[in-house]
């Protein structure tokens, strides 16, 4: 009778541990542009050095599928998604440890894209679910441990929405029990589903109708007021998170071809830029009554960020200026504190003191964090470069750099003895 209770209260516990949702550790890197969508990582103990020829190729996964999705990193598991003709896309887990494939789950038929095959969106994970926005609107919610699908949709068609056209490639906003994304429908420009069921909680509609650009949104704070910020094809917008209510929009920074780089908010400030020629625009937001405006204080070229990213630190900002190389700003002036050529155009994150650049050629570089001058402490050249542009961000989690480029995926041991 006491080993039947005992027994009983073995398989208890363990059902109810099962149960727990998982929760991410400083380590990991949970979403696009990491848990804060800041391109930060909070990793400390990195090395501040490469050595001659790069840090320590530690492995190398294959049989990713075509694709320009980065990585997401929980808990011992690495996701990310690709696509074949055959399969269409999918989303993949991968073991941190060697790179195998744990689970692939298919989400979507589709394939092909104007500017190359293969999803750009990147995999949010939140506890025990994740995330994966396809190509065509296609939304999957699964189950990280097996990859099982607990629900599905598609955004464009339950909103109307109208498919860019270089597709998809925003990643969606888990914030809360809300998931945010943004269909660009007349009166659905951005929208709010349950993120446990998918059904809809609100929908955002802002003056214009703008259709989807290609960034992802962002959360902002300002006296208060919590509000999602996105990047659309005319303007920057931002909506309430409580119930979608539109706020404000600026177009300072706006391009008429495509808007890429996803907005940053620093206190009450917001920066966002775009390529082909426009440059950057940084908004001051104020809230009262539970309002928000935004005031256009600068507009610079000094910034003309096509798809790399940027990233601020101690109030400055990081970033490819298109034609101009690496760029530091201040971001409260716009005044350039330095800039140089380095790898030439391409992607940025930011851990430990260092930048870590990407160029869409496939140097990788690893720089000081100075607001005071260019410092380069190390680069190589990524082997076994794909025919196609090295666009997916880089990614620094568990000790390690991330490189995806189609249907590989390198794991750098940046974390040293």
């Amino acid at each position: 009778m006491i080993g039947s209770r005992l027994f009983f209260s073995s398989v208890l516990i363990v059902s109810l541990v099962a149960q727990v949702p998982r929760s991410a550790t400083a380590a990991d890197f949970t979403s696009f542009r990491g848990p804060n969508r800041d391109n930060i990582s909070s990793e400390k103990g990195l090395l501040k050095q490469w050595p001659a020829g790069g840090p320590r190729l530690q492995w190398t996964a294959k049989g990713l599928g075509q694709g320009y999705s980065t990585v997401s990193v929980f808990r011992g598991r690495i996701f990310t998604m690709g696509a074949s003709k055959q399969q269409g896309e999918s989303v993949h887990s991968l073991d941190l440890v060697n790179g195998n494939i744990v689970w692939s789950t298919k989400i979507s038929t589709a394939f092909n894209a104007s500017s190359g095959p293969g999803p750009r969106s990147t995999p949010t994970v939140d506890g025990n679910r994740l995330y994966a926005l396809g190509l065509a609107g296609d939304l999957a919610c699964l189950d990280i441990e097996n990859g099982k699908v607990i629900w599905q949709k598609n955004i464009l068609k339950t909103f109307s929405g109208r498919r860019p056209g270089w597709s998809i490639c925003e990643s969606v906003l888990i914030d809360g029990e809300k998931l945010i994304c943004t269909p660009g429908a007349g009166g659905a420009t951005m929208v709010a589903l349950d993120k446990v069921t998918g059904d809809e909680l609100w929908r955002a509609g802002v003056p214009g109708n703008p259709r989807a650009a290609y960034a992802s949104p962002i959360i902002a704070t300002v006296g208060g007021v919590k509000q999602y910020v996105n990047f659309t094809s005319n303007s920057v917008v931002g909506v309430r998170a409580s119930d979608g209510k539109f706020l404000w929009k600026q177009t300072g920074s706006a391009n008429g071809t495509a808007n890429c780089s996803s907005p940053l908010t620093y206190q009450d400030m917001v920066f966002s830029a775009s390529g082909y020629g426009r440059g950057g625009a940084m908004l001051r937001l104020s809230s009262t009554g539970g309002v928000t405006t935004a005031k256009q204080v600068y507009h610079t070229r000094n910034m003309k960020n096509h798809h790399g990213g940027m990233v601020i630190v101690n109030g400055f900002l990081f970033g490819f200026n298109d034609g101009g190389g690496l760029t530091c700003l201040e971001l409260k002036t716009g005044r350039v504190a330095w800039r140089n050529r380095s790898v030439g155009k391409g992607a940025v994150t930011y851990a430990d003191g260092h930048i870590y650049l990407r160029s869409e050629g496939g140097a990788v570089a690893l720089v000081a964090g100075s607001n005071q001058k260019y410092i380069e402490k190390g680069r190589f050249n990524q082997p076994n470069r794909s025919g196609r542009p090295a666009w997916p961000h880089p990614v620094v989690a568990n000790g390690k750099l991330f490189l995806r480029d189609q249907d590989l995926m390198f794991a750098f041991d940046v974390k040293g003895p």
